[in-house]
């Protein structure tokens, strides 16, 4: 009896960030990696200035319309079958996210899902799980944000503990890291705040000592191409590699010594990530520390992965 033949559906996702847009047209056939087609990220800053004001700004709002203005076309291109799109912590502490949501669907035509923060680790922990190597089972996923940050313990078998704090890069900026480059006393309060933070998080959280640390999202794959002093992005060489504590306390020190002008050009930092890159860092550092945890595993796959193979999922 001959095998079935797998469908593959070709699919869109935007991941709306409160720092970062994200697009990513893929093949997914069963049981098979999916096949990017195109991809690409754009460092936007939907959230400047929610975490004082509340509201997202007409110039954000403004820079991210155009983007997908852009992008509606590039998915048009590629006849995909099906879109998703989704919005995170910005726009879920706006108090005009109606306005945003509003003004997307009527100038580029794109319905878009807020996203809760449980459903956001849901999705991101279905991307990263499309990835893990051999015989990684029990995982502790870390995915920093620009407006929060999630811990997610997932065992199989077990059920999925979540839980999200309100620090992300760009929170932490905004609330605390107001000089360039910071002060030694806004390090030391911004440590001391992620610390009892991530102390919270972690309380109900049992044996997570004895899953495999694995991070997410821009920050940590960016400490990931500067530790290897990448000239360019390379996903093959950031996914899966394992960031030593030790070397993060080292770039987060470099980091610390520049302003952002300073840091432009270091290797492996993309461009527009030179502000926010000292907060990851000293996010990343506190919670590696907090939890005594050695080293990161490092997954290219995340939220958007997790949005396409959701779609997939969804549409049948």
């Amino acid at each position: 009896m001959t095998e079935p033949t797998k469908r593959t559906r070709r699919l869109a996702g935007i991941d709306i960030g409160t720092l970062t847009c994200r697009l990513l047209i893929a093949d997914l056939t069963s049981g098979h990696p999916l096949k990017e087609l195109q991809s690409e990220r754009r460092i936007l800053r939907l959230g400047e200035g929610v975490d004082q004001m509340k509201r997202l700004s007409p110039a954000a709002m403004d820079r991210v319309i155009h983007c997908l203005q852009e992008w509606r076309s590039v998915i048009e291109s590629y006849q995909v079958e099906a879109t998703a799109v989704v919005a995170t912590s910005a726009v879920r502490d706006a108090s005009n996210r109606a306005e945003f949501l509003a003004r997307v669907k009527a100038e580029c035509g794109l319905e878009v899902e807020l996203i809760s923060g449980e459903e956001e680790a849901r999705r991101t922990l279905l991307g990263i799980r499309s990835g893990l190597p051999i015989g990684v089972t029990d995982i502790l996923a870390l995915d920093i944000g620009g407006g929060s940050t999630e811990f997610i313990l997932d065992r199989p078998g077990q059920k999925r503990i979540v839980r999200s704090i309100d620090i992300g890069v760009v929170r932490l900026c905004e609330r605390l890291l107001r000089h360039d480059p910071p002060t030694e006393e806004e390090v030391r309060h911004a440590r001391e705040w992620i610390t009892r933070e991530t102390k919270s998080a972690v309380a109900e959280m049992d044996d997570y000592r004895q899953a495999t640390f694995v991070g997410t999202a821009g920050t940590v794959t960016a400490l990931a191409a500067m530790a290897q002093k990448l000239p360019a992005y390379e996903p093959a060489r950031i996914h899966s590699y394992v960031l030593k504590l030790d070397r993060i306390q080292e770039l987060e020190q470099t980091l610390l010594s520049r302003t952002k002008a300073e840091r432009v050009g270091v290797p492996g930092l993309e461009k527009n990530r030179e502000e926010v890159i000292a907060a990851g860092a000293i996010i990343i550092r506190t919670i590696m520390e907090t939890l005594g945890r050695e080293e990161c595993m490092v997954s290219d796959l995340g939220l958007r992965e997790g949005v396409l193979i959701d779609l997939a999922m969804r549409i049948g």
